[in-house]
């Protein structure tokens, strides 16, 4: 559809609802048919954890794939919400220009770190095998997850990456929860509730079920404080229904072990490299709104020698908007899109580049 037409289009749907209705259920049709469960043919990290933990169903991630065009693919790792599916909504034609893409839903009834690694390393393997080596790209604690397991897979031989981009780094639980008594800047409202859930478990079940579902209500309000001002059109009204489904049915004790799992990242050192392939790192200009003013990751990029020996070949970006009054905020990849992809696109080009004068 001509760019010159959309506006129009949007708001003759805006006066009609029902209109909008259709047209968010016929986008969330054409996802539906074009992301499909998908599972490793060779699962045997999965297979050797299986009997070691609690409850297989509970804490084995969902893998989601999408087919692309190219031999570049991208594996998604996604936030504490939404999933991986919706997170990456409006950089999914982008992703598929290179090749196909793998998301990675986290499962909704808990969380283990060591089957997550299991499950990725699988997914790379299986990759590899078919002479493909993915991009791991990360959006907020999903970074975290994707450094941790980089440290842990380090020498592992079998597992090849061609890059890793990380949207919004949250690495360690020090980006977004401060020591007690510091106070300067005020206190985020994901910060006060991530206190009060790792601080509910001495109260057992049911105060952990009360702050979670302070936290629920949080990430709702995050989601609308993006989306008020906008003209939201079908594809938006449809990812704000998955994001707020998942929200409202993810169970308190799903939600309690993402935010154990966060505690268990190490973090980035000084000095110590987390990955020293191709790297992209975006950081929205209004991260300082969620992640805390101590918050060593923010610290650690926003220099440009000690972020070179996090990554030793890094392209980093800071991620703003052309509109004095919408400043781009933490992991906006939904409603800052076109802030971000020109960034994106930009480096999978030149991670692409070598392969094709390879294949001349």
């Amino acid at each position: 559809m001509h760019r010159s037409v959309l506006p129009l289009v949007r708001q003759t749907l805006g006066k009609h609802p029902a209109m909008m209705g259709v047209a968010s259920a016929a986008t969330g049709f054409m996802r539906q048919m074009s992301i499909k469960p998908f599972t490793p043919a060779n699962r045997r990290r999965e297979f050797q954890l299986k009997d070691r933990v609690e409850s297989l169903h509970a804490c084995r991630t969902q893998i989601f794939k999408e087919k692309g065009v190219g031999e570049l693919p991208t594996i998604v790792v996604g936030g504490f919400v939404p999933d991986a599916t919706e997170q990456v909504e409006f950089q999914r034609p982008l992703f598929r220009e290179y090749g196909s893409v793998y998301y990675l839903n986290y499962p909704r009834h808990g969380f283990s770190l060591e089957m997550f690694f299991a499950q990725l390393a699988d997914l790379i393997e299986y990759l590899n095998a078919r002479r493909q080596r993915p991009v791991l790209f990360g959006v907020s604690f999903g970074c975290g997850l994707i450094a941790q397991f980089l440290k842990e897979s380090a020498n592992d031989p079998n597992l090849k990456i061609r890059g890793v981009a990380l949207a919004s780094p949250v690495l360690c639980t020090a980006d977004l929860i401060r020591p007690e008594g510091e106070k300067a800047g005020g206190v985020r409202m994901l910060e006060s509730n991530l206190k009060r859930i790792l601080k509910s478990a001495a109260e057992g079940s049911e105060g952990v079920e009360r702050q979670i579902e302070r936290a629920r209500r949080c990430f709702q309000a995050l989601f609308e404080t993006g989306a008020a001002n906008r003209a939201l059109t079908g594809r938006h009204l449809s990812i704000r229904k998955k994001i707020m489904h998942v929200i409202e049915t993810t169970p308190a004790d799903g939600g309690y072990q993402r935010v154990l799992a966060l505690q268990q990242l190490d973090g980035p050192r000084d000095g110590e490299a987390v990955f020293t392939g191709p790297t992209l790192a975006l950081l929205a200009e209004a991260e300082d709104n969620l992640l805390v003013p101590t918050s060593p990751t923010l610290s650690l990029l926003r220099d440009p020698e000690r972020r070179r020996h996090l990554f030793p070949r890094l392209s980093f970006w800071k991620v703003t908007s052309p509109e004095p009054d919408d400043a781009v905020a933490h992991a906006s990849l939904i409603f800052h899109h076109h802030c971000y992809n020109p960034l994106i696109r930009s480096w999978y080009h030149k991670l692409q580049a070598p392969q094709l004068f390879a294949v001349i």
